[in-house]
């Protein structure tokens, strides 16, 4: 394993290119076990969750190649319909193959799930979205056996106790897509992942209408063929620089972004005190000023992303005055809070609440990744405090950041990776 050793204190300052979107990444490559045909993508990042997508689809009958930001997909197995716990167990994205298998491979042998230590993440709502389809699951020995003779099309509320599910919407929608008749998907997840998933798959052939609402219907089609696709810039990367940017009171020049997908985050961001210049949709620009308290809840799209809650936390540490943040999407997600807290932070957390008391400095000290956004937390923290911290387990940081400690150099931070 390796650890990050951060001396603190520099300004950011300089441009910094976006990567594509990880969570828009995965179902789309998974979404290519609907066609024989061949799919190309762009803008696809380098991380180990799309290496462990790519180890998953090969398994599955795929041939992978490409270099750089394309990934080129083709068949030449149509038959394998298995996806073992060994590659689930490092990734909980791989679910997003279940409703590509369904739909077009009448059926699929899943295991369950592994991932992120962030609290409970049930699947249940994936589970309802395939037999209100029409497919029949049973769950035996850590793994769901689904099989379907035809999956039919149905009104289906995905609306969970936590609001709408991403991944679910994102699977029904995939399996539908090859359904007979009409599906309405209601409680849908609204982001900018599903948006670009369904942009995929009517490049494909299919009948999508209403992504990016609470209402999405498809129309079954009889096959899909093969196409090329770019995948959208990560926002969750964009607002970890923006983070940074005022954290270090430096100024990053964002290059490759979607300023459309991150306009809460922009608002929340700039009452924190980070001055955003948007040029133009793709091109921002973050300095930091004095940080400001401020109070703000994590909810679905549009509001402001669970995942960006470590990294405005680290922010706020040092804010002129009390702030607070609602956790409503994993209300056990604070796990970051008492690593905070080992580099002088001030964070007291009640089950989904933590206030955060501004302090005049942070210092470094040795902490410890429980989950790629709180090692992204962890870092901003780390690139202004004094003296030399270290970030262990960053390998959850590898599964959602590309190159992250290059970039960082590349704005002036004294970041190192080492064997831990």
């Amino acid at each position: 394993m390796n650890k990050y050793v951060i001396h603190g204190k520099n300004k950011l300052c300089g441009d910094v290119f976006i990567s594509g979107s990880k969570n828009a990444s995965l179902p789309i490559m998974a979404a290519s076990l609907l066609t024989s045909e061949k799919i190309i993508l762009q803008n696809v990042p380098d991380l180990m969750d799309t290496i462990t997508m790519k180890e998953l689809l090969t398994i599955l009958g795929k041939k992978i190649s490409g270099g750089g930001s394309q990934v080129i997909i083709e068949e030449i197995d149509p038959s394998p319909y298995e996806a073992p716990y060994e590659i689930f167990r490092k990734m909980r994205a791989s679910i997003a193959v279940m409703g590509p298998l369904i739909a077009r491979k009448r059926k699929a042998k899943i295991s369950f799930p592994g991932g992120c230590a962030i609290g409970p993440r049930p699947i249940d709502l994936h589970i309802h979205g395939m037999k209100s389809l029409s497919a029949d699951l049973r769950i035996e020995h850590g793994y769901i056996w689904a099989q379907s003779k035809e999956l039919i099309g149905k009104k289906i509320n995905l609306l969970g106790n936590n609001g709408p599910s991403v991944g679910a919407t994102e699977n029904v929608m995939s399996a539908a897509v090859l359904a007979k008749g009409v599906t309405i998907i209601e409680g849908a997840a609204c982001e900018p992942e599903v948006e670009d998933l369904a942009a995929l798959l009517n490049e494909m052939g299919a009948k999508i209408s209403g992504a990016g609402t609470t209402t999405i219907v498809i129309e079954g089609v009889e096959q899909l063929h093969g196409t090329e696709h770019k995948i959208i810039p990560d926002r969750i990367e964009t607002g970890t620089f923006i983070a940074a940017a005022g954290i270090t009171g430096g100024e990053i020049h964002l290059r490759n972004v979607n300023a459309s997908h991150i306009e809460k985050p922009i608002e929340i961001f700039s009452l924190a005190g980070v001055e955003i210049e948007i040029l133009s949709n793709d091109q921002i620009i973050a300095r930091g000023r004095s940080i400001k308290p401020v109070e703000v809840d994590t909810r679905p799209y549009p509001f402001f992303p669970t995942d960006l809650q470590a990294q405005l936390m680290a922010l706020l540490c040092i804010s002129e005055g009390i702030s607070i943040i609602t956790e409503k999407i994993f209300p056990d997600r604070f796990m970051h809070a008492a690593e905070l807290c080992r580099m002088g932070a001030d964070i007291k957390v009640a089950g989904a609440i933590a206030v955060i008391k501004g302090v005049n400095d942070l210092s470094g000290a040795s902490v410890m990744a429980s989950d790629l956004r709180a090692g992204a937390g962890l870092v901003v923290g780390a690139l202004c405090a004094h003296g030399q911290s270290e970030i262990l387990r960053i390998y959850h940081l590898d599964r959602g950041y590309e190159r992250l400690e290059e970039k960082l150099r590349n704005l002036g931070a004294d970041i190192q990776r080492i064997p831990q």
